[in-house]
């Protein structure tokens, strides 16, 4: 039974930082919400919904809607010219793609984290990419893992994620698939050791570590 893994995106294999972070105070500045929230609060939710990240820096629920609406406008813009690759991400998609069958599991916008990955060359690699919009429950519910596996027709015991924060280790355990957490991204190793012991320091490593499990 071939492998399918499951990449999550930002922290993962990209580092959009830059770009959420301005469109971020762009929607701010535009709302004339509060100035005094900083990039620490910003990139401290990353990984999670907008609608979670802008409630946890304080804007009130009747506004959020609007707050996401305005960053999505403006991070498509400068998303592809704002974000990166994070080191060996490209080495790690084309050394997973010799043995196993792959995926995207975000909480991004799933048209705009397509249209990433088409920039940067990758899409091609893989067969599903599930985002935001594509889900009613985003990680840590197991539904986006679901239904890629649903969308491969794969089977739960052959997939794996690899992903850098709680929310992809919380996601996998209530898929019931195993997940390779790393410290590219935005939780600190200290953070997913709570809930993992399987931690590597990028997605290449992950990947080879995928590779010789049975």
């Amino acid at each position: 039974m071939k492998k399918i893994i499951l990449f999550d995106l930002d922290g993962t294999l990209i580092d959009s930082t830059e770009a959420i972070l301005e469109s971020f105070h762009h929607s701010l500045r535009t709302h004339g919400t509060d100035t005094s929230i900083n990039d620490a609060m910003i990139t401290s939710q990353i990984g999670h919904t907008l609608e979670t990240m802008f409630a946890g820096v304080g804007v009130k629920s009747d506004q959020i809607e609007s707050h996401v609406a305005v960053y999505k406008r403006y991070y498509r813009e400068i998303s592809c010219q704002k974000t990166v690759l994070l080191p060996n991400a490209i080495e790690a998609v084309k050394e997973a793609a010799t043995f196993a069958r792959l995926g995207i599991v975000t909480t991004k916008t799933g048209l705009y984290s397509r249209e990433l990955m088409e920039h940067f060359g990758l899409m091609h690699y893989f067969e599903v990419l599930v985002g935001r919009e594509h889900v009613e429950n985003p990680k840590p519910h197991p539904e986006p893992i679901l239904k890629a596996i649903e969308q491969m027709n794969g089977a739960i015991a052959s997939v794996w994620m690899i992903g850098d924060t709680r929310l992809d280790i919380e996601s996998s355990k209530r898929a019931g698939i195993e997940c390779v957490a790393v410290t590219s991204g935005y939780d600190k190793i200290e953070q997913l050791f709570t809930l993992t012991d399987i931690i590597k320091n990028d997605a290449l490593e992950a990947v080879k570590y995928i590779a010789e499990r049975v």
